[in-house]
């Protein structure tokens, strides 16, 4: 259907946040004074245009909100035909609200994280140049315009974990993220051009349907093609998700700027693989191997993440493999099918408010206490900084599941779900979620306390304080989202928002008690108690004990660079160096040789010439002597 009214101008969403960009970038330093403002108003404005759109959206009856808005014809090239076009329906909406609203809470924040950097301007268009690459992904209605989208997030990655350049680590980790990027897109891409060459077109309408049953040229699929084509996307997914086996540069990317790491690992980035699988999700109900293959990768890298997280000092860190973890739950609720999706994103979209809300509380602290990131030269600073204290405490308890939180909704849906699916396989997943959930309580309750409780430990020339209100404003409206989004969404019918794209849910909605939901009770109250037991009750010292096998590993991020080392990198540079030689001995050596064969011969033939008239007349003499020879011979 047709897009009219204030969703005509869905453009906009994208048009506004890319303006930014492009008058910071090229209005040079005459908008050093009032950039970052502009880039504050694009976002803003971009989330303002989003919600009339929701208002509006919500005046349809449920099978009339989808609309679809033509731009242009974007190429036509044989039989290869995509037009660029922009699709608002319930999932995309829901997106746009999430990138815009929390995007526009981050900008706001950096306005005081960023007044003393030089280059705050081009801080504030890179942030703008992401959010509408970000909305792109979302809103384009076929597969290449959200690879645009897609790319786009990659490019501006790049540029705001690498903003601070001047630091070898910084550009080190940009690199490393544009990298293991370009490995998930190879899949994405190689996805796309299969079901170009399967279906003759890329668009979502023709492929996927255009309603919840899924009735497009996917649901056609053999199981053989449906596979490949799903573990494609996968793998795209894993390099934007941050997902086991393409999860290496999540950490790294804790260089940027916080804010930085809030809107990549809380709102957007990290999200875009969850989008992909969701949307396409015709696509893999064609497969149940493809849809295991989705489970199995998100309950392997919750637990990764989880454990990863018990082991850093590093605060951004820690808060970085609680990410991997989160949207390995995401993953997981989204390869149940009918019985996850709306789960999968209703977590997302809380994990949105709460894991913003931590990384931009991180921040403050490392406002306060000179940048330092290490917990262990924190402690005690609840009385120092009593809103950051307070805000970041609600977004801790969300996210390990307190009960009538945002996680407790959302968290415990997916745990229960799991178990659902029954068979060996859902009592696997099951178990998996809910020992994901235990450890979750453990590392967080151990950030918690290194941060905020216990004896201080920080160094005499630090001051620590609150933040100026530009930082604490937006950090006491994500606690409130933390707090009450799960359960607005869960107990609002958000499933039956989604139904009109992803169908109907098979799961029977949320229970207060549960076996499972008791289960994570427990185990969260364990996880509770032995990290007060650890870094509450006794003292933390300054600098970390050697640790158990598990504290080394996690330490070293499960080895997972020396995994990548081994198989990739070193086999990678063994054969440059092979190709280097053969190029070397092998290609030039021949052309070398034959060069050198030619000047070697021609220089011998030379001396033949003596200029002797002498010389050349026995030459002649010797010549005609043959000729005789040879015609007697044939003669004879």
């Amino acid at each position: 259907m047709e897009a009219e009214g204030v969703q005509a101008l869905a453009w906009l969403l994208i048009a506004l946040p890319l303006a930014g960009a492009a008058i910071l970038l090229l209005g040079g330093r005459r908008t050093d004074k009032w950039g970052h403002l502009l880039g504050v108003l694009m976002s803003v404005g971009s989330f303002v245009v989003g919600a009339v759109m929701f208002v509006q959206m919500l005046g349809y009856g449920a099978e009339e909100r989808r609309r679809t808005l033509h731009l242009w014809e974007f190429f036509d090239v044989g039989s290869f035909k995509v037009d660029m076009g922009l699709l608002v329906d319930p999932l995309s909406i829901s997106f746009v609200l999430l990138i815009t609203g929390v995007g526009s809470l981050i900008h706001i924040y950096s306005i005081g994280y960023m007044a003393h950097d030089q280059e705050r301007r081009k801080f504030f268009a890179y942030l703008n140049l992401f959010v509408a690459a970000m909305l792109l992904l979302v809103l384009g209605d076929n597969y290449v315009a959200m690879f645009i989208g897609w790319e786009g997030v990659g490019l501006a990655s790049y540029l705001l974990i690498g903003f601070w350049q001047y630091k070898p680590t910084a550009a080190t980790a940009a690199k490393k993220a544009f990298v293991v990027n370009r490995v998930g897109d190879f899949g994405l891409v190689a996805a796309i051009m299969l079901m170009f060459a399967t279906f003759g077109t890329v668009s979502f309408d023709q492929i996927l349907g255009t309603g919840a049953e899924h009735v497009g040229l996917a649901s056609k699929l053999g199981t053989g093609t449906a596979t490949a084509i799903g573990l494609l996307l996968l793998l795209g997914a894993c390099g934007k998700s941050a997902q086991l086996p393409l999860q290496s540069w999540l950490l790294d990317a804790m260089e940027g700027p916080t804010p930085v790491s809030a809107l990549i690992h809380a709102a957007t980035m990290v999200t875009a693989g969850v989008y992909l699988i969701v949307r396409s999700a015709a696509i893999f109900e064609m497969s149940e191997t493809a849809q295991l293959v989705v489970t199995i990768v998100g309950a392997a890298t919750l637990l990764a993440g989880a454990i990863i997280g018990t082991g850093k000092d590093d605060i951004k860190k820690a808060l970085a493999g609680s990410t991997m973890s989160q949207i390995g739950y995401m993953h997981l609720a989204a390869g149940l099918g009918k019985a996850g999706y709306a789960f999968a994103i209703a977590h997302l979209i809380a994990h949105g408010f709460f894991k913003a809300g931590l990384f931009l509380g991180a921040g403050s602290v490392m406002h306060g206490m000179k940048d330092d990131v290490n917990m262990r030269h924190y402690g005690a600073l609840r009385s120092m900084m009593v809103l950051t204290w307070a805000t970041f405490g609600l977004g801790y308890l969300a996210i390990i599941g307190f009960p009538g939180l945002s996680g407790w909704f959302t968290k415990d849906g997916i745990i229960e779900a799991a178990f659902e699916k029954g068979g060996t396989s859902g009592m696997i997943l099951g178990a998996c979620a809910l020992l994901g959930a235990g450890i979750t309580a453990y590392y967080m309750s151990r950030v918690m306390f290194m941060t905020f409780y216990g004896e201080k430990r920080w160094d005499e020339d630090a001051h620590p304080h609150e933040s100026p209100k530009v930082m604490t404003v937006p950090l006491m409206v994500l606690a409130v989202g933390s707090v009450f989004a799960g359960g607005f969404l869960i107990l609002g019918g958000f499933s039956d928002f989604l139904a009109p794209v992803v169908g109907e849910p098979e799961h029977h909605g949320f229970k207060p008690i549960t076996g499972p939901g008791i289960a994570t009770f427990v185990l969260m109250l364990i996880g509770v108690g032995i990290a007060w037991r650890q870094y509450g009750a006794r003292p933390v010292p300054r600098e970390a004990p050697k640790g158990s096998f598990v504290t080394v590993a996690a330490r070293k991020d499960l080895y997972g660079d020396a995994l990548n080392e081994s198989l990739l990198m070193r086999p990678g540079q063994w054969l440059t160096r092979l190709a280097v030689w053969f190029d070397n001995r092998g290609v030039d050596g021949a052309v070398n040789g034959l060069a050198a064969g030619i000047g070697g011969t021609s220089g011998r033939v030379r001396r033949v010439q003596t200029g002797f008239a002498r010389s050349y007349a026995l030459s002649m003499f010797f010549g005609a002597a043959l000729v005789v020879a040879a015609l007697l011979v044939v003669n004879v």
